[in-house]
């Protein structure tokens, strides 16, 4: 069995680089400029939102990270190299086969690689416990809540232990109670195996309550305008949530986004 390992999250300044956008751009078409001359260093168990409008290339970022789509200025570096298990992707939706297990769908990644259910069992297990739902390996989608769906992407976006998790608005779709309770279960998981986690998100209250380190982006074309860093320490709970600390933080930032939506060209 290939255990998830334990990553240990240093201190901000003391985090080894991971990888790097180096100017990177990204027009479609000839004519729509999605990104422009985006510069950002990520490094070893950072967790860092993209906070911005619509429109500001949070996605086109994320995409171009993936390896789904290629900048068409600039470059993206790795330290160490980027293989296969390097990347866990989650989107907005939360994208399973309707027709398969929930062991089954987080099976995904080994199936794509060739490896047999059977050599990956433990770790598709490990997984599944990780988010909560090893009863529920046998379930389909179709019986599970919409919070519960979104934990089974997340455990596949696991199961392969990558280096780097890409978060594309996973919450955005569900009722608040629940994307609270997935917020902190999330870190949670990130201080259990030390996670690196590059987080989309619309709402300056979830991006404050998760990030270490925010980016704040304005769109027309899509670009960093700033950077907040959030200093309240992990773990975080609903104790911090209610804080004065958190309060301020989140006035800081919802101030920066209103300076980024007004560099809107």
């Amino acid at each position: 069995m290939t255990d998830l390992i334990h990553r240990p999250i240093l201190p901000l300044g003391q985090r080894p680089r991971l990888m790097e956008l180096a100017e990177v751009g990204k027009v479609f078409n000839g004519t729509v400029t999605a990104l422009r001359d985006m510069s950002l260093t990520v490094h070893e168990g950072d967790f860092i939102s993209l906070l911005g409008p619509s429109g500001c290339g949070k996605s086109t970022a994320l995409r171009l990270i993936a390896g789904l789509s290629t900048p068409t200025a600039g470059r993206i570096r790795w330290d160490g190299g980027q293989g296969a298990g390097d990347l866990g992707v989650v989107f907005q939706e939360p994208t399973l086969m309707p027709w398969a297990t929930v062991a089954e769908n987080v099976f995904l990644p080994f199936r794509l690689r060739g490896k047999s259910f059977a050599a990956a069992k433990d770790e598709v297990d490990q997984a599944l416990s990780l988010v909560g739902l090893s009863a529920f390996a046998a379930s389909y989608p179709r019986e599970l809540s919409g919070g519960m769906k979104m934990r089974v992407s997340i455990a596949r976006a696991l199961v392969t232990n990558p280096r780097l998790i890409l978060m594309d608005e996973p919450f955005a779709a569900l009722d608040e109670i629940t994307r609270h309770k997935l917020n902190t279960d999330l870190l949670a998981l990130r201080e259990r195996i030390g996670c690196t986690v590059i987080f989309v998100t619309h709402s300056v209250f979830e991006s404050v309550f998760l990030s270490d380190r925010i980016i704040v982006m304005a769109a027309r074309p899509g670009r960093v305008i700033e950077e907040v860093t959030v200093t309240a320490p992990y773990p975080r709970d609903e104790v911090f949530r209610t804080s004065a600390e958190y309060a301020a933080h989140c006035q800081v930032t919802s101030k920066a986004l209103h300076r980024a939506m007004g560099e809107a060209a």
